[in-house]
């Protein structure tokens, strides 16, 4: 069915073609002009390296190979251009401008070229450069989102230009000198590769992440750092806590009590908070509802489906149906659990459902809810008709063809008799 439905796609664009391009812009000069890149704002002292992405996509989806033709990078000083070679502390390598390492002087307008005897492109992009005192984050900083309980990772980026050395990417919060401990046993912070992870997002998690690494660029190592300023929405769960009587308890009571272990509430991962289901009419869809958690608090920990408040388990409910029962898996971030549950129709009062999983264990509580939406028929019934239609014509060629095809005569059979002299 799908592929039916790509080769109906591609009669369609074959019978009604591609919407075209619309014309670069020309500059004085004669070169076409394509629109600047995204502003670069990095730090003094370490390797930058500045390339052309838009300018280059350009180019591909145009179609544009212009033979013997060559890239040239220059800094726009309003009346000349300074152009760089392929060495020295400002080298140009193929379509890359590199700073080993970057000055405070280096910001400005660059502006690439791409031409040959008969045709010309253009484009540019801004350097901004700050001294390592500056202390506006918001511009050096790339903003990221993410809700209180979200299991979030954060990664390190505009890092693929670069060779990284062996040592791991340390991560520094709110300009500490001191780097984050990351680990399975060190709190709150785990690490991946190249992203910080944080398994329950809190409204303390807010602020401004550094991620700092080492990079060898011809046999040289250079320092390279990326800013990433997290937004926390919503608000922690409320935690209600009883103080003890103290007054009929002994010293080793007392210190007993003193390590008593932080529970962390459950995260669902999967489905995220409003995700939208499509299914067509009367046929059956199976949700799956995964949830994070820690190993030692699996047992433990509550994961269901409810249906307008009801638990699918009720009577009234019997087109709703789980399936499996709860299912745990150890993953590198603790232990992920499944409820897994099967609707057997949908219906047109199924969209008007509300649908809710709900994860609960001492640590605390949280659901998500998702909705569920019958699929447009539109585009099957069109793949359906196609295919019949199809089909009705290779039956009815093969039954015409049967009918008129050319009689072949009818080869006469030879008895070869023995000649004898006499009558």
């Amino acid at each position: 069915m799908v592929r039916l439905a790509l080769i109906f796609t591609v009669i369609l664009q074959n019978v009604y073609g591609q919407p075209p391009l619309p014309p670069l812009p020309m500059k004085a000069g004669g070169c076409y002009l394509v629109s600047p890149e995204v502003e670069i704002y990095r730090v003094e002292g370490e390797a930058v390296i500045v390339s052309f992405p838009l300018f280059k996509r350009v180019l591909e989806v145009r179609n544009i190979v212009l033979a013997s033709a060559e890239y040239l990078i220059l800094k726009d000083n309003g009346t000349e251009g300074v152009t760089f070679q392929g060495q020295g502390r400002v080298q140009q390598h193929d379509k890359q401008l590199w700073f080993l390492p970057a000055h405070v002087s280096d910001s400005g307008k660059y502006i690439c070229t791409y031409r040959n005897a008969t045709y010309c492109v253009t484009g540019s992009i801004t350097l901004h450069v700050y001294e390592s005192s500056f202390n506006n984050m918001e511009k050096l900083s790339y903003p990221i989102s993410a809700t209180v309980g979200e299991y979030l990772r954060i990664p390190c980026p505009s890092l693929s230009s670069f060779n990284k050395t062996e040592r791991l990417i340390e991560w520094h919060k709110d300009s500490s000198p001191t780097a984050l401990q990351l680990g399975r046993n060190a709190g709150l912070f785990r690490q991946n590769t190249d992203k910080l992870i944080i398994p329950t997002v809190k409204r303390s998690h807010g602020g401004t992440y550094t991620c700092q690494l080492t990079v060898l660029i011809n046999d040289k190592q250079y320092k390279v750092s990326r800013a990433i300023m997290l937004h926390v929405q919503g608000s922690d769960p409320t935690v209600t806590t009883t103080v003890p009587d103290f007054s009929m308890t002994t010293d080793s009571e007392l210190i007993s009590t003193a390590y008593i272990p932080i529970l962390q509430p459950p995260v669902i991962i999967s489905p995220l908070n409003g995700t939208v289901f499509e299914s067509p009419h009367g046929s059956g869809l199976e949700l799956i509802c995964k949830v994070l958690t820690d190993c030692q608090m699996a047992e433990s920990t509550v994961v269901t489906w409810l249906v307008d408040g009801q638990s699918v388990e009720s009577p009234y409910l019997d087109r709703w149906t789980l399936q499996g029962g709860k299912r745990v898996t150890r993953v590198s971030e603790g232990c992920q659990i499944e409820m897994r549950l099967i609707v057997v129709s949908m219906t047109e009062d199924d969209v008007k459902t509300e649908l809710k999983c709900v994860t609960q264990n001492q640590g605390g509580r949280q659901e998500v809810v998702i909705q569920l939406q019958l699929e447009d028929s539109t585009f099957t019934w069109i793949v359906v008709a196609t295919v019949a239609v199809s089909c009705f014509l290779t039956v009815a060629s093969v039954f015409l063809y049967a009918i008129f095809k050319p009689k072949m005569k009818k080869k006469t059979d030879y008895i070869l008799a023995r000649q004898n002299s006499t009558f």
